[in-house]
């Protein structure tokens, strides 16, 4: 039986090889206190970060933002990370899973960015109660690691994020726009992997962020242009 202690150590090392995004390994086995709860085959978990620098000329607008869940297909709505080796298939990396389903994580680190910009007087996601002015509706097109043609390869993350700004209360588009990032992965280890992921969803959180925070949108919700 191995101890609880060296079942931290191995967390906190696969911590410090992704370089600082957050790895947590079979948490529930952790909490219950006894490693042999842990079971051999429990995927290894990731998340990605949010945007935390932003442009230095990024106003400060007086309005309230509801970040709904993003839309996505099917293949992606998953808690499973994806790969795609050609234009048509999607595949998923075997024993390794996102800590949550990929558009609830998205919306998270939505929320966490617009929170980090400091620009935004109340930001929340759609179960938060807020009486937005405007609401931000995506759709997470892509969100995959890219082989072109062969798994032998260094893969391409590749990030879509299509958005909509809405006026409340009455639910008309003030404006839409689609955010893409595309990161070459350094080597073939999963680690480096997750680290360009993160590059590639920390550059359209930002481009998001910013377009939102830009937009000509009064405190009722009315455009200002």
């Amino acid at each position: 039986m191995k101890s609880t202690v060296s079942v931290i150590e191995k967390v906190a090392t696969t911590r410090r090889r992704v370089g600082g995004l957050v790895a947590v390994g079979l948490a529930a086995g952790l909490l219950g206190g006894c490693a042999s709860a842990l079971v051999d085959n429990e995927p290894q978990l990731y998340r990605l970060t949010p945007a935390s620098t932003f442009t230095a000329s990024l106003p400060k607008v007086g309005w309230q933002l509801e970040v709904d869940t993003p839309a996505a297909a099917a293949g992606i709505d998953t808690g499973r990370i994806a790969l795609r080796d050609t234009p048509t298939n999607l595949d998923y990396f075997a024993g390794v899973s996102w800590t949550d389903r990929a558009p609830q994580m998205v919306q998270g680190l939505l929320v966490e960015s617009f929170e980090n910009s400091g620009r935004i007087v109340a930001v929340g996601r759609d179960t938060a109660g807020l009486r937005p002015d405007c609401v931000l509706k995506t759709e997470l097109r892509d969100f995959q690691a890219e082989y072109p043609g062969d798994r032998a390869r260094l893969p391409r993350l590749h990030v879509r994020l299509s958005a909509k700004l809405i006026a409340m209360p009455r639910r008309t588009i003030e404006a839409s726009e689609t955010f893409e990032a595309t990161v070459d992965a350094p080597s073939a280890r999963f680690g480096d992997i997750i680290a360009a992921w993160d590059r590639a969803m920390n550059q359209v959180l930002r481009q998001t962020v910013e377009w939102t925070l830009t937009r000509p949108v009064s405190s009722s919700g009315r455009t200002t242009s």
